[in-house]
Order: C-alpha cells, then structure tokens, then sequence
C-alpha cells in the first residue's frame, strides 16, 4: 500500500514538474516573440535618418528640407538639433539602405503597391486575390502586409497562428503553398489581438527589414498591402525601394465620393512620387455607394488621366472566400471581375529600361 502511495505521489510530482516546464516554455516564448517585435523595430529608430523624406523627424515648422540650398541656413534651421548635419551635405547623401534593398529583391521581376485613401475600401481584399489568382496561373507570387496597425493578410491568407522563421539573414516568410509566401507584423506579434501603437520611425524600421532581411527567393510578383492613406508607411515603402524600381501601383476605392476624394489624394501621391499607377479598382460596386453617382470612379480617372481597371461587386462569395482565408471560387461572378482587374491593370505594366 505505501508502495502504490510513494509511485503516485511520484507520478504526481513529475507531472507537476512538466507542467510547470511547459508553462514557463510558453511564456519565455511569447515573451520573446514580443521583445523580437520591438527590438527589430528599433533599428532605424529616430536619429538624424533621412531615409524617409526630405524633412527630418525633428524638424521645425518651415524647414526648407534637406535637398535645399537653405538647409541648415536658413531662418527656421536657427535651434534645430540637426542644422550642422544640414549645413555639411550630410544628410542629403544617399541612403545606403536603398542599395542594399534593391540586391535583396534583384530576383523579384514586379513590386505591385496596392493603395486606397480610405480604410474600409477592401483593399487588403483586392491584395490578397490578386496574389490567389496570379497564384493559380502558376506565377511565384509574394504578399508584404505592411498595415502594420491594422493587418489583415493573415487572415485573408488563412495563415494566422503561422510564423516566420528565422534564417542567417533575417526571416524566411510563411510558405501557404508553393508559389505563394506572405510576410505580416500579425505573424511577429504574441497575441492575435495585441495593439501595435508604434511611432513612425518604428514603422519605418520594421518596414525595412521587411524588405532587407526576408528571403523571398525569386518572384513574378511581390504585392505590397499597404495601409490607407499616404502616411509614413507609404514614403518609406517608396523611398526604400527607389533602386530596386516599383513596377506600380493599383488603387481600390468605393464608388462614394467620400472615398473618391481621399483617391485623388492618393494619385496625388503617385504622381509626386513617380509611382506608376496601373489601375483605379471601383468595389463594392454593386453596393448603395454606386446609387449616389455609379460612373463617380470612371469619370474621376478619365479627368485624372489615369487607367480605369474595372468594378468588382460586393459578393458574398468574395467575402466568405477572405473570412476563411482562400480563393474565390473560381466560377463565381467576382472571380471573373478580379480576373478582368488583373488583365487591365497587367496590361499597363511598362517594360524595365
């Protein structure tokens, strides 16, 4: 009887043992994964870096930016923590990190940004279909969600819970199948619903080691999910990949003119910062936005002289493809419309001089 009592409280106690093990493995681990997230994005953090602008972070209200021949001369420069590294030249010499970026991606043949002025649009939808479709022709195709406060690739992708591994060189992103790997801050972060409230620096840091230190092999197409807006997000993803050559861009909006007004401020951007634009996509097109003027879009690219790349109809086909995370049947009506997007926004892709 003592013998049976001693094996069980024995058992009991190694159990207790692993148990305890395991919890403080899975707490090291997450706590780690977190403290992956900040100290990578740390790398660029603040600084005098210039990499993202012509105006530095710390800059005072009327700075003439760094490209100008008042800078760190100038009557707003007076006070200003970076006007001798203005007044040297210093700070409008090449970023080195554009150069290293660009070797990084020399085997992706096209970088796609999918844009939107609004939030709420579906343009994390239009990104991650036409990355399932271009997919299923067979093409290697790479997702960058770089929504960094708000990202949905995981989801859309049917890839949360998934993480990035690391290799020599940084990470290797999420393979969901053989041609297609996607890359989210979702995967860095240790809980599903976990606040990212980061500064722009810490974005822009992240952002490029996105592009600098994730392997992607070599791709046809590498769709950049960005967030709405034009935010810092935007200026970095341009400013960084200056060298490697941005193929273009797609635009999704809703036929409102609510959402149309924010679209010009979009192309706006694109034209400021020679992005070219491959197409303006009108979703949710069968909606009540479309009542109040259905042509809104497709007149607003004919004034703005950009291409029009067609509707795509608020289906529920479509919306119950992104909640589990897969392609669109392939013989439903939104199939056929995203397909029809991508014809028209592939035939507007310029030859590489």
């Amino acid at each position: 009887m003592n013998l049976m009592w001693e094996r069980r409280r024995t058992q009991a106690t190694i159990l207790t043992v692993l148990v305890a093990g395991v919890t403080l493995w899975w707490t090291y681990r997450h706590r780690q994964a977190s403290k992956g997230v900040e100290v990578k994005a740390k790398v660029s953090d603040g600084g005098t870096d210039n990499s993202t602008g012509d105006v530095p972070e710390n800059a005072p209200h009327g700075c003439p930016g760094v490209e100008s021949a008042e800078a760190g001369h100038g009557d707003a420069c007076q006070g200003c923590p970076n006007r001798a590294i203005c007044a040297s030249g210093q700070a409008n010499e090449p970023n080195p990190d554009v150069k290293v970026i660009a070797e990084k991606l020399a085997d992706i043949k096209n970088i796609i940004l999918v844009l939107s002025g609004k939030g709420g649009v579906g343009k994390s939808t239009v990104s991650s279909q036409v990355a399932w479709e271009l997919e299923s022709r067979g093409l290697a195709v790479g997702i960058l969600d770089i929504d960094i406060c708000g990202p949905s690739i995981p989801r859309m992708t049917g890839t949360i819970g998934e993480e990035v591994r690391p290799y020599s060189g940084g990470w290797i992103p999420v393979v969901k199948s053989e041609n297609l790997l996607v890359i989210s801050v979702g995967y860095l972060l240790p809980e599903d619903d976990g606040a990212v409230i980061w500064r722009g620096p810490k974005k822009n840091g992240l952002i490029k080691q996105f592009l600098s230190d994730v392997y992607w092999g070599s791709l046809d197409y590498l769709i950049v999910d960005t967030p709405p807006g034009t935010s810092d997000e935007h200026l970095s993803i341009v400013t960084y990949l200056k060298d490697a050559g941005i193929t273009g861009s797609i635009i999704v909006t809703t036929p409102q003119e609510i959402s149309l007004q924010d679209v010009r401020k979009e192309i706006n951007f694109c034209k400021q910062t020679q992005v070219p634009i491959l197409g303006v996509v009108n979703n949710m097109a069968n909606s009540f936005f479309s009542e109040i003027d259905p042509e809104g879009t497709s007149r607003m690219c004919e004034k703005m002289q950009v291409p029009y790349a067609g509707s795509i109809d608020l289906d529920k086909q479509l919306l119950r493809a992104t909640e589990e995370g897969r392609k669109v049947e392939s013989d439903s009506n939104a199939s056929r419309q995203i397909k029809e997007v991508i014809d028209s926004c592939l035939s507007h892709i310029r030859p590489r001089s």
